[in-house]
């Protein structure tokens, strides 16, 4: 063999030992595709939303109504999955009890504050309200009365106060103007319970049958503890009236119902939104037959949401609405709109929101003006028959009152007389 065979043979030889060898490697391995990411649903947040009122003591019954309200709105809102600026929300009811008390309700202003809730459903009364108005206003927390009915509750230029109620500057001049042309009456005797409600509905009355040619022969006063009322009631029989004229609440305007039937009194009796309950009715017996009332908004029944409201609440509670749970429900919900359009649950972003509520609620349309109240807000005139209320005439939305006063609440008044 010689040296050009030799040098072919090697060449081959060495070629055959690559190819070889590269037969034996493995084929590289695939690159690892990430699997594509799944991006996390948003957390849900949590939103507290406060009810005030009394829980305890002789208004106890009214308090637990409009807390069952509050309830049933945020049930009803969880159970529709609400988002917020698209996070989902659990909605949280706090309740707290003012018992009715000026004091202990701007206690209860503060603890909710500082609780941060993003809302607070009250208070029931006036003269709670109003005094825990200014804690809320202080801390930036929207605050809804489904009933605090005093003008001067929305006048302190606050713009974190509204009502879902007519306030007494509609309702006082209402009754006025029912007892004038309606019960004709003349003669004419007012007693009021000193407090920013009974005192703020009976100036308004007052003053509107004055204007229509009507003459007060009696302007007394009590408190909300009292229960014997005679030695009025004798003082104002003598002075034959044909209409008594109430502000106040039922557990005092049953008593003195009662009493007028014991004294031989014929004079018609007639009241506000605080006397217009069952229990009025269950204080005063068979003397509460004839009695009259009124109370801001339409009859439960014809309320646009009231069959299906009143039916849910039965089921849920045992127990018939008392008065005011409507409108707690719906300031729950003028909330939780006025959220949803700010994509936010925080005060300070949603609150601007709340002045520009268009709302069709349980108790009908709702939008506030510039002060916080209610516009348009009908007033119906009940009357005890059968042992029942039956609505008489409901005021359209936006009728003139006849006559208005706006007064301050009383700084002189009990401190713990603290009604609607």
């Amino acid at each position: 063999m010689n040296r050009r065979q030799f040098t072919g043979v090697v060449s081959a030889l060495s070629l055959a030992v690559m190819l070889a060898a590269c037969g034996d490697k493995a084929p590289p391995a695939p690159k690892k595709v990430d699997a594509p990411s799944v991006p996390k649903p948003p957390e849900a947040m949590t939103v507290k939303i406060g009810s005030a009122s009394p829980l305890t003591g002789p208004q106890a019954h009214i308090g637990i109504d409009i807390r069952n309200g509050v309830q049933l709105a945020i049930e009803d809102a969880n159970n529709a999955n609400v988002q917020i600026g698209g996070r989902p929300v659990k909605f949280e009811m706090v309740a707290e009890d003012d018992e009715a008390n000026p004091t202990k309700a701007t206690t209860v202003a503060q603890k909710l504050v500082d609780a941060k809730v993003a809302g607070v459903v009250g208070h029931f009364n006036s003269g709670a309200s109003i005094p825990a108005s200014k804690i809320y206003a202080d801390g930036g927390i929207p605050q809804i009365s489904p009933s605090s009915t005093n003008p001067d509750y929305t006048l302190k230029g606050y713009k974190t106060t509204f009502r879902v109620v007519a306030h007494d500057g509609q309702q006082g001049p209402t009754l006025g103007r029912f007892a004038l042309d309606k019960l004709k009456a003349k003669n004419i005797a007012v007693i009021d319970d000193s407090t920013a409600y009974g005192q703020g509905l009976a100036d308004n009355f007052e003053a509107t049958v004055k204007a229509g040619g009507a003459k007060v022969v009696a302007r007394e006063h009590t408190t909300d503890k009292d229960t014997d009322f005679k030695a009025i009631l004798t003082r104002i029989k003598g002075r034959n009236p044909d209409l008594i004229m109430f502000g106040g609440i039922d557990p005092q305007a049953g008593p003195m119902k009662k009493q007028m039937a014991e004294l031989g009194i014929k004079a018609q009796f007639i009241g506000g939104d605080g006397m217009q309950t069952p229990n009025f009715i269950k204080l005063a017996g068979d003397a509460a037959e004839g009695a009259m009332a009124s109370i801001p908004g339409l009859p439960k029944e014809t309320m646009p949401g009231g069959k299906e409201f009143l039916a849910k609440y039965k089921a849920k509670f045992n127990a018939e609405v008392e008065l005011f749970a409507p409108m707690g429900y719906d300031a729950v919900m003028v909330f939780i709109e006025a959220m949803k359009r700010a994509g936010s649950a925080d005060p300070a972003k949603y609150l601007p929101e709340i002045g520009k509520t268009s709302y069709n609620g349980v108790i009908g349309p709702i939008a506030f003006d510039e002060k916080g109240d209610l516009k348009n807000g009908p007033i119906t005139i009940y009357v005890v028959k059968g042992g029942k209320w039956d609505a008489l005439e409901t005021v359209s939305p936006g009728a003139a009152p006849a006559a208005e006063v706006q007064p301050e609440a009383k700084a002189d008044a009990p401190k713990d007389a603290a009604k609607k």
